[in-house]
């Protein structure tokens, strides 16, 4: 694994990171081995507090908590929802609306344990969206999360028919191979087997708005995109631009 956690900003109250993809949140309790965020974070400090989650193959902003008065305090702030959470995602197709809402209650799907999905008796569920940028097979969108469920926007886009570019669980396809959008002008090594351009989930926590525990102050952090996520932009509009 090339890419490393970076902290974006930490005091005594509260520490930002922008996690890589492929990096869990917290410790799996049967494979003990993978890296999560807060086992790197414990490493380095005596407290650490959970305060929000991003799945594994997500990357972006998390917040943690360095003792029990902000944690109590930055939960309190996700569970009233006054913490803006944004996200980029690359989606499959175009939304006919470019800019609305997706409000759908999301349960566990009772069939496959760790998945999700829209049903009447999940819990109230809102993702507001608008896109950045169309082509011809894909679409780009900023989705705002009002809410915090398991596989939020995954699960919103793919109930609108619009699952994510690459999405093992609720998508089309696990990883991105540029012949796709590059079709008959892709021309691969005779010799070797083609690298995927993204392997993961096209999903990452562009930016987090929230209170600080104990000045109050409002704080805003932010994040590039990362190069796997850049990189499958640049093909896309290069090859698979809107005509």
């Amino acid at each position: 694994m090339n890419l490393k956690p970076v902290i974006l900003f930490e005091d005594d109250d509260l520490v930002i990171v922008n996690k890589p993809a492929n990096y869990l949140t917290i410790p799996d309790r049967f494979r003990h081995e993978e890296p999560s965020i807060l086992s790197w974070l414990k490493a380095k400090n005596e407290a650490i507090f959970v305060v929000h989650r991003l799945d594994k193959a997500t990357s972006g902003i998390l917040c943690f908590a360095k003792n029990s008065e902000s944690h109590k305090h930055l939960s309190k702030q996700f569970q009233e929802r006054t913490v803006d959470k944004i996200y980029w995602a690359l989606i499959d197709g175009q939304l006919m609306q470019k800019e609305g809402e997706i409000n759908r209650p999301i349960a566990e799907n009772m069939g496959k344990r760790g998945k999700m999905l829209v049903a009447r008796r999940g819990k109230p569920s809102l993702t507001l969206y608008k896109a950045l940028e169309t082509f011809k097979d894909f679409e780009l969108v900023e989705a705002t999360i009002k809410t915090g469920r398991t596989h939020q926007i995954r699960v919103h886009f793919q109930f609108v028919g619009h699952p994510l570019a690459v999405d093992a669980v609720y998508g089309k396809r696990s990883e991105f191979f540029l012949s796709e959008v590059k079709k008959k002008k892709y021309r691969g090594s005779k010799n070797e087997e083609e690298r995927p351009l993204m392997k993961r989930t096209t999903l990452h926590s562009v930016k987090l708005s929230l209170d600080h525990p104990k000045t109050e102050e409002r704080m805003v952090f932010q994040t590039e995109l990362p190069k796997d996520f850049s990189a499958l932009l640049k093909q896309l509009r290069r090859w698979n631009g809107r005509r």
